[in-house]
């Protein structure tokens, strides 16, 4: 009986030993579990050229014009492209005018659809068809709509400029119109139109393919130009604003 009741004694303990071992366990893995884990890292936005947060594609408008500037279709982009280097050549290396490729492109093609109708009403065929361009009042009035707001809106611009109201934007307006009067300077208006037209068919797709290197390297020369304006704003500008000084009183 006693070595009975010793080994009751000895399992009793044994199962308590281990109840408390389950016990501290669970106690450290609620603790664990209620320790607050690492905080998520915090997702910083990056620069982005002009402050956009949409796509270039969708910037762009996000249509058939958007398409062929970010070459979707490399086809069509090539033909516009091609295209517009070839009526370039013929005004400025072959010596065309515009008046004389209008008329004559004109001429050939009414000359071409006359002798078409003729032939086919000789042969008792359907003449050729022709489709009818007719512009809305609605579409005219809307554009006029649209031209009018614009002119009004550069209007109000250049008259906040022209009364002094915005320094920065008379500093900018005299900087590009100078860069432009310089250019028109050096090449002519169709010569100008061309290098534009290159422009928005080689800068965007560009842009779009090299975006986080070209965004970096503005961001760096913004931050550049911002300070370089701080400097010249407290040491020039600031001085035109309080206007002429005072006579000292003797």
């Amino acid at each position: 009986m006693a070595e009975h009741s010793e080994e009751s004694a000895l399992t009793e303990e044994i199962q308590q030993k281990s109840r408390g071992h389950e016990d501290s366990s669970s106690l450290s893995s609620g603790s664990d579990a209620e320790k607050p884990g690492p905080s998520p890292s915090v997702k910083v936005t990056p620069y982005r050229l002009f402050s956009r947060e949409r796509p270039v594609h969708q910037v762009l408008g996000s249509g058939r014009t958007a398409d062929v500037m970010l070459w979707r279709n490399k086809k069509i982009s090539a033909g516009v492209l091609s295209g517009a280097t070839a009526i370039w050549a013929l005004f400025e290396l072959v010596g065309y005018h515009l008046l004389t490729l209008i008329c004559q492109g004109l001429m050939l093609s009414l000359l071409v659809l006359f002798l078409w109708s003729k032939a086919c009403t000789l042969i008792n065929k359907s003449p050729p068809r022709i489709p009818e361009v007719n512009i809305s009042e609605e579409r005219a009035i809307k554009v006029a709509l649209n031209m009018r707001n614009e002119m009004n809106g550069a209007s109000a611009v250049l008259r906040e400029i022209a009364l002094g109201q915005d320094l920065k934007k008379f500093l900018a307006v005299i900087a590009v119109l100078w860069i432009l009067s310089t250019v028109g300077s050096s090449v002519n208006f169709l010569t100008l139109v061309y290098i534009t037209f290159m422009t928005l068919l080689t800068v965007p797709v560009l842009y779009e393919k090299y975006e986080d290197k070209i965004d970096a390297s503005a961001e760096k020369a913004i931050t550049g130009i911002r300070q370089q304006y701080a400097v010249f704003d407290a040491k020039v500008l600031s001085m035109i604003r309080r206007g002429p000084l005072k006579a000292k009183k003797h």
